[in-house]
């Protein structure tokens, strides 16, 4: 409300208190419409006029211009990033399978079973009887006459084939049904001895010499000797 309102209303009610505070019996209209023409109107009061200040552009009702205008832009919402994908298990290598070791062949050792003498009395041939004597070799030994296969570790022996073809009970044809495979001799050479069993047969030999084993003969002479002779052997 502006300052010149505000006085005139205070004026008005000031007006209105005195009016109201003199005291009056109203006796007859008449008298009464006299008593107001007696009662002199108020002198005009003399508002000076005030200027009207207009409102400032201020600040806070200033409009903006609408090129400059602030646009809000709206919220950016991310896009959901892709999942990344798990990568493919490697493919396992296949396993080779272990190689399969060779079959052992485990070759039974030859059971020897010595037969008994062969008994006859004076029909033996001189080679079957007492103590023989003749010379002694050794050879590289294999599969023998008898069908036995023998290794040089072996303390076998050949004898001649004079005495191998004409031992007692063996019949031409096949030499290891001989009656003499299997049977052993005791040979001695000086005062060495070794048990040899008889499997093989000696063409080169005399009747009463012995073609050692390379282990039998190294058991009563040496190598080196090659041929020794006065080998004795009886059998067992």
């Amino acid at each position: 409300m502006s300052f010149a309102k505000c006085i005139v209303l205070l004026l008005s009610v000031a007006a209105s208190a005195s009016a109201l505070a003199t005291p009056h019996a109203v006796r007859h209209n008449i008298n009464h419409r006299a008593i107001a023409a007696r009662v002199a109107a108020p002198a005009p009061i003399d508002i000076p006029s005030m200027p009207i200040r207009k409102r400032q552009n201020s600040r806070r009702c200033k409009n903006r211009p609408a090129g400059n205008s602030t646009t809000v832009a709206a919220p950016t919402v991310p896009s959901p990033s892709p999942t990344p994908k798990p990568a493919p298990a490697p493919a396992p290598k296949p396993i080779a399978a272990p190689p399969i070791p060779a079959p052992v062949v485990i070759t039974p050792p030859v059971v020897i079973t010595p037969k008994p003498p062969v008994t006859g009395g004076a029909n033996l041939p001189s080679f079957m009887t007492g103590t023989q004597t003749g010379q002694g070799t050794f050879y590289a030994t294999g599969l023998g006459a008898c069908g036995i296969t023998n290794k040089d570790t072996d303390r076998i022996a050949a004898v001649s084939h004079l005495l191998f073809d004409n031992f007692p009970g063996y019949k031409p044809g096949n030499p290891n049904n001989n009656p003499l495979c299997n049977r052993q001799v005791r040979a001695t050479y000086k005062g060495k001895s070794t048990v040899v069993t008889l499997t093989d047969r000696c063409e080169g030999c005399a009747v009463t010499d012995l073609d050692f084993s390379p282990t039998a003969f190294g058991d009563i002479a040496d190598f080196a000797l090659g041929r020794i002779s006065g080998v004795t052997w009886v059998w067992i």
